[in-house]
């Protein structure tokens, strides 16, 4: 190992010590990870608020519904005994 290298490591030892081993945070790293699934999380509701704003919610005239004995759709046939 050279001198440097030595110096660096004794230099990467003392600063390791100075930090708090009970005390977690999430950095910088924590951060950009955040900040970049937040981003990713925008684009998707705004990509879907587009496809959302193009469905049309009308319904298609059901066929069965014009035969005179068919039951109105939600109710049910009444039994014959």
């Amino acid at each position: 190992m050279s001198a440097s290298a030595s110096l660096a490591m004794t230099q990467l030892a003392t600063l390791a010590k100075e930090v708090d081993e009970d005390k977690v945070t999430p950095g910088v790293l924590g951060f950009i990870v955040f900040a970049v699934m937040a981003l990713a999380v925008w684009g998707l509701m705004k990509s879907m608020n587009r496809h959302m704003s193009k469905v049309d919610f009308k319904e298609a005239p059901d066929p069965k519904a014009d035969a005179g004995d068919a039951a109105p759709s939600g109710t049910a046939k009444p039994r014959q005994s």
